[in-house]
């Protein structure tokens, strides 16, 4: 059972109420139900997550030669080789839409997940010295580094801009209105799985070996670099047991004149992406509280 700290400044009457010492009052209270979560620890501690976030950032370019350029050749390099050897060799379909912009508008939402989970895997064991010598809420150090992946998506998607104007490609309206919740279904599948992982890493340190094979392994069980509508309909509902399914073929449908995803996978991979989220959620917190023994 989780304990909640309660500390109340009452200095002393009389003389020794004008000097600079206080007595405190400790109150240990059980904490049940939502409240266990400490919400409100979030919400005190939120600056917190802005200056993790700039930490990550500044030191993600420190003494590069290129800066934050990294996010723009990542992609595009990336999309390149997708295009020779799935495009051009594999002769891969994309319903029309040219292979470059098919694989790159794809990329920008999986290097968003990808990077994020394997940076916030690690979070938690590379930071030692902040876990044990003071209090924050521990999710801070799971969620900067995907927060701070916001810039280089941000910098990816004028890329995709650019290819847009270049290849004559209008985006759906209506995919548009719903790129904002195609996004926060990334978010939330991004955050479930790092929760996860940085926890149990904390526990199991040969996580961090699994995780790279991990990401390599779902980038073929995602539809990257080839579409779902290649693939028979019994194993759509299979491929709805990844959320990113629906993030890719979402922003495909929004922003490269794509077919449309099914309506039943969504509704599928939205489930598993907020059951993620939850789950990851609770087994974080219910850990938290060993961190600093295991660490």
């Amino acid at each position: 059972m989780d304990l909640r700290t309660t500390i109340d400044a009452a200095p002393r009457s009389g003389a020794a109420s004008d000097s600079w010492a206080a007595d405190f009052d400790i109150v240990l209270e059980p904490t049940t139900g939502l409240r266990a979560f400490r919400f409100g620890d979030l919400v005190r501690f939120r600056e917190l997550l802005y200056f993790l976030t700039w930490r990550d950032i500044k030191v993600r370019y420190k003494q590069t030669a290129l800066g934050a350029g990294w996010a723009i050749l990542q992609p595009v390099l990336a999309m390149l080789l997708f295009t020779v050897v799935f495009g051009r060799v594999a002769k891969i379909g994309t319903g029309g839409i040219p292979y470059p912009l098919f694989a790159y508008v794809a990329l920008v939402p999986w290097l968003f997940f990808a990077n994020g989970v394997q940076l916030s895997a690690t979070s938690l064991t590379i930071n030692p010295t902040l876990i044990t010598k003071v209090y924050f809420p521990r999710l801070y150090l799971v969620m900067a580094p995907i927060v701070a992946g916001l810039v280089d998506f941000a910098l990816a998607l004028l890329v995709l801009v650019g290819m847009m104007v270049w290849y004559g490609v209008l985006p759906s309206a209506a995919g548009t209105a719903l790129l904002l919740p195609f996004l926060l279904l990334g978010m939330m599948t991004t955050v479930g799985a790092s929760t996860w992982l940085a926890a149990l890493n904390v526990k199991y340190r040969d996580v961090r070996f699994v995780v790279p094979f991990l990401v390599q392994i779902l980038l073929f069980a995602t539809p990257v670099v080839y579409s779902t509508s290649s693939v028979h309909a019994p194993w759509q509902m299979l491929f709805g047991l990844n959320p990113m399914t629906s993030v890719v073929e979402g922003f495909r449908w929004a922003l490269a004149g794509a077919p449309a995803p099914h309506a039943s996978t969504v509704a599928f991979s939205t489930v598993v992406g907020v059951g993620l989220f939850v789950s990851g959620f609770r087994y974080f917190h219910r850990t938290e509280k060993d961190f600093a023994d295991l660490i």
